[in-house]
């Protein structure tokens, strides 16, 4: 608990006598302080990693936000329509102002999804705004972006493009957003400072136009270890502490001061399936290369999905912390198909499937996952290795961190043929997992990323262009579900589970989940009395 906390309780108790405890209520309302896993890398809105879009959120908006299953929302946007296929208007609020109070016009939008597209780094926003042509004023209040291809799911895209003052970006170096002349947004919170490897500091912004945030200032600590991030919670160092692993629930629940509060995120764990002519880590049962590869028959493939126990591996594996997986997107997210339900748990089914097919005796195996992605990667992986030898495909386990991980598992001449990763859609769109993980690699079009496996269905692929051409939103959900359909049945990928965001969370808040596992400091509020 914050220093500020304790004495605004203590006062509190020392009234309570007096029967004047309403008058400091308030005063629980000032700090918050938040334990946090990941560390950020930098506080440049336009590069993307995950832990730092986490922290920018707080300080700069786009046109469209996303509420908490990443749905697009208004943000610096009150609306927009689509004037033709190609060309989308944007309505802008009259009432915005960034942080140094001057306001919000056209040309700070053009700025930065030009900034967004060109931006250089290994990490960018590039992909959601690669459809877009030109941008445009039409009017004090109002922009017009014309896109290369009908692009229906451009709002969706637009919700991860950070709004940035044009006067006081142009030129900066990324220095400057530390805290420094270029730290200008127009959201809830200011940015303060970032310490690297230790904290960042944020403090309520006067200029946001909204409620004001609910806290004065925020503090984010980065604590990577598990158990020293949970006992920072239980022992009043800090409010929050997110990605707690699920081995450690009972502790934080049983403690008396905190409890978890966790909800399904948008990110699937899932596995790739090599179909190639000459998959390097596929032998025949003696351990020699292959020269056929077995994952071309379908047969194959659904023994694979089959021979997973999903409800164990949630359960017992990842301790309550995920939920099982049959498609790319979770109930209640962008293209969910509610008939997509996972593959039964059925090794009987998946001999017989494999003796049909031709692999009696099985084959060998190895799969390659990562070591240092979510509490219990390394866990999942020798459990799923498990379950396949059990059935006849006899599964060797290679886990490597991810800057190892992904030089090898991806481009044009991927180094394994299995592997065990997560993938989840900063925009929340179901189409970002179909068009990454199922759609045939091109790198001219950029679909396909991490295909690693070679796979390329000709009817999967158009779909997946239909869907995303397709202005009319109940059209398009119905072909992104055919498309998840049509995917699954062919056991492009093996879905595993979807990870679940676990938060300890002191007594005397509340939080919201959302579907992304960010933490926000505004979905974080004092308990109603």
């Amino acid at each position: 608990m914050t220093i500020r906390l304790q004495a605004a309780l203590a006062l509190g108790c020392l009234l309570a006598a007096a029967g004047l405890t309403q008058s400091v209520t308030p005063a629980l309302a000032e700090d918050l302080t938040v334990a946090i896993k990941a560390p950020i890398t930098g506080a440049d809105p336009h590069l993307l990693y995950s832990p730092n879009r986490n922290m920018q959120l707080h300080v700069y908006e786009a046109l469209v936000a996303q509420d908490n299953n990443l749905r697009p929302v208004p943000d610096l946007a009150t609306s927009w329509k689509v004037i033709n296929p190609t060309t989308w208007e944007f309505q802008l609020r009259d009432d915005v102002k960034f942080q140094d109070g001057t306001p919000l016009t056209p040309e700070d939008v053009i700025f930065s999804i030009h900034r967004a597209q060109t931006i250089e780094g290994v990490r960018t926003f590039h992909a959601y705004v690669a459809d877009v042509a030109s941008v445009e004023a039409s009017g004090d209040h109002a922009v017009r972006i014309t896109t290369k291809v009908p692009s229906p799911e451009l709002p969706a895209n637009l919700a991860t493009i950070a709004i940035v003052a044009k006067h006081a970006v142009e030129g900066a170096s990324s220095d400057d957003f530390n805290g420094g002349p270029a730290a200008i947004g127009t959201g809830p919170y200011r940015w303060v400072r970032w310490t690297p490897g230790q904290d960042v500091t944020l403090e309520r912004s006067d200029t946001y136009r909204g409620d004001p945030a609910p806290w004065d200032h925020v503090k984010f600590r980065f604590i990577t270890d598990d158990s020293a991030r949970t006992a920072a919670l239980l022992s009043g160092d800090v409010d929050v502490a997110d990605a707690i692993p699920a081995s450690l629930f009972q502790r934080v629940n049983n403690s008396g001061r905190a409890k978890i509060v966790s909800g399904t995120s948008v990110f699937l764990h899932y596995m790739t399936i090599d179909r190639r002519d000459n998959p390097p880590f596929v032998t025949d049962i003696d351990g020699k290369p292959v020269t056929k590869n077995p994952f071309n028959d379908l047969k194959v493939r659904q023994a694979v999905t089959h021979a997973i126990n999903r409800d164990g591996l949630a359960e017992r594996i990842m301790g309550g912390g995920a939920e099982p997986a049959g498609q790319f997107t979770p109930d209640g997210f962008d293209g969910h198909n509610p008939d997509l339900l996972p593959a039964s748990y059925d090794p009987d089914q998946s001999r017989k499937l494999l003796e049909e097919a031709g692999y009696p005796d099985g084959f060998g195996l190895t799969i390659h996952c990562l070591n240092d992605r979510f509490t219990g990667d390394v866990q999942t992986c020798q459990a799923i290795a498990q379950m396949l030898t059990a059935v006849g495909i006899h599964t060797k386990v290679e886990t490597m961190p991810s800057s190892v991980f992904w030089s090898k598992a991806t481009g044009e001449n991927p180094q394994f043929s299995s592997y065990l990763a997560i993938f989840g859609s900063a925009a929340g769109l179901s189409s970002n997992a179909l068009d990454v993980l199922a759609a045939k690699w091109d790198p001219v079009a950029g679909t396909g990323r991490n295909n690693a496996g070679g796979y390329d269905n000709p009817e999967l692929n158009a779909l997946i262009k239909k869907a995303t051409s397709t202005v009319d939103d109940d059209q398009r959900q119905e072909l992104l579900q055919q498309a998840a359909k049509t995917a699954i049945d062919d056991v492009a990928i093996v879905p595993i589970f979807f990870l679940k965001g676990a938060w300890g969370v002191r007594d005397g808040l509340t939080l919201k989940p959302r579907g992304d596992m960010y933490t926000m400091a505004t979905n974080i509020e004092p308990a109603a009395e």
